[in-house]
């Protein structure tokens, strides 16, 4: 069962450090509870966003693969 995103943010093009502080500004504005989902291509946002979402004791829900992008679920848990 995958997680509906209450929110999706693209950062499809976009290079380290902007998909990361993309991701950052976006959990800062959700509320507890809802999922954001990031898709990037740049081959350091997996690595990067997986490195925030510990750092911010978020909870990492899922993340696959699809083509070059990569599709990050993060649920917002305080």
């Amino acid at each position: 069962m995958t997680a509906k995103p209450d929110k999706k943010l693209d950062c499809l093009g976009l290079y380290c450090p902007e998909p990361v502080f993309r991701t950052r500004m976006e959990l800062d504005d959700m509320k507890v509870g809802e999922v954001l989902e990031v898709v990037a291509d740049d081959p350091a946002a997996e690595e990067d966003i997986r490195s925030l979402v510990k750092h911010l004791e978020q909870e990492l829900v899922s993340v696959s693969k699809e083509g070059h992008a990569v599709r990050i679920l993060i649920k917002k848990v305080k």
